[in-house]
């Protein structure tokens, strides 16, 4: 029996992944459950899965969660120490999914512990790729991806072929204004952004998507977990969803990962890890495909890619720069203080005015971020 903790398991990821658990109650034995303010949820799921911490973030939160628990075995605490704490209790795998920068310091509790980390916080990378790679390495962390992209290109990199490896393909499906124009994107609503044709995600990740900042971001994370520069990774607009990412080799052959847009796949194969199994996904009808299309995306209408490119050009400084910003943007749009498209033009204001200091510890990406988030609401303000 795997004994394992889900770090955000009341977010999209979470649930997806607490779904296929539940699923096979014999194989796994979960240690805790972090959430934030879905205390309801957390508290069902502790339940359901007979977890033996449940914590909330959110330290007003503790009566709720004690309430909603009384009578079970459940030890519940509360606050951000508390989901750090959950993160270094002993547990055979790990799923990191608390969306953005939050998540970086309760991932490097996971690593320090040197068992398996399913990765779906793809922000710990942005801000910190090469600290946290550098110590994945020192403590033999098994990492797995769980990004459907990232997923299927840790799946189709064959390692002893790296050397022909031509160049990675980032499949994206262009979001909900792919074929919107500027003159539309000026009017867009949160409730517009927020509605994603494939996926169901969360409101930050579905944002992301809709600016393509998402997939700027992606780059980054690939550069990190394969160690291929952005010249030699390429975004394929996607809108089917089907083919999740691809290799390309040098002797003309391309290796792709297929599969419907379900994110219990890449769950349920890092959950496997290095083994599969079952998973509650509808299996793909390759003859009920009507076709799949792909296409180069349009930097100038989704200026999100040539700035994370920048970035990560620039170094690890300005990527957690460029992470920070987006979140307090996307934040300030989706409370309605900013416009959709203000959201990258903040991210590029803050960069060209925040200083990009060497960042050598967490402690320095920490308070790189803080500065970038000042940096963000003064323009927010400005913009506002």
């Amino acid at each position: 029996m795997k004994s394992v903790t889900i770090l955000g398991s009341t977010g999209s990821i979470g649930k997806s992944t607490v779904d296929i658990i539940r699923r096979h109650p014999d194989d796994y034995r979960v240690v805790a459950l972090t959430g934030n303010k879905n205390v309801a949820l957390l508290a069902q799921q502790a339940k359901q899965l007979n977890a033996e911490v449940a914590v909330t973030a959110d330290k007003n939160n503790y009566a709720a969660l004690k309430d909603a628990l009384s009578g079970t075995s459940v030890r519940i605490e509360a606050g951000d120490e508390a989901v750090e704490a959950a993160a270094a209790l002993d547990a055979d795998w790990t799923m990191s999914s608390i969306v953005g920068a939050a998540g970086l310091v309760p991932t490097m509790e996971v690593v320090k512990r040197g068992k398996t980390l399913a990765l779906a916080n793809k922000e710990t990378l942005v801000c910190a790729g090469e600290i946290v790679m550098r110590a994945i390495k020192e403590t033999n962390t098994t990492l797995v991806p769980v990004d459907s992209e990232h997923s299927a290109i840790f799946q189709t990199l064959e390692e002893r072929h790296r050397a022909a490896v031509d160049r990675i393909l980032l499949t994206a499906s262009g979001g909900p204004f792919r074929e919107k124009d500027t003159a539309f994107m000026t009017q867009v609503t949160p409730e517009q952004a927020v509605a994603h044709p494939n996926w169901s995600m969360g409101a930050k990740i579905s944002v992301d998507s809709a600016t393509m900042m998402n997939k700027g971001l992606e780059i980054i994370e690939a550069y990190h977990l394969f160690g291929f520069g952005a010249d030699r990774i390429e975004v394929l607009v996607h809108p089917q969803s089907i083919v999740h990412s691809a290799v390309a080799y040098i002797d003309g052959s391309v290796l792709a990962h297929m599969g419907m847009p379900d994110m219990r796949t890449p769950i349920a194969y890092a959950l496997a890890y290095p083994n599969r199994m079952e998973s509650p996904t509808k299996p793909l009808d390759l003859t009920a495909l009507s076709g799949l299309t792909f296409s180069h995306p349009d930097e100038e209408k989704f200026p999100a890619l040539r700035v994370a490119k920048a970035a990560l050009n620039k170094g690890q400084t300005a990527t957690a720069v460029m992470n920070a910003a987006n979140e307090v943007a996307v934040g300030a749009f989706l409370n309605r203080k900013i416009g959709f498209l203000d959201i990258v033009k903040t991210v590029e204001a803050v960069l060209e005015r925040t200083s990009l200091p060497a960042v050598r510890t967490i402690g320095d990406v920490i308070a790189v971020d803080a500065q970038a988030r000042e940096q963000a609401a003064a323009v927010i303000r400005e913009r506002a």
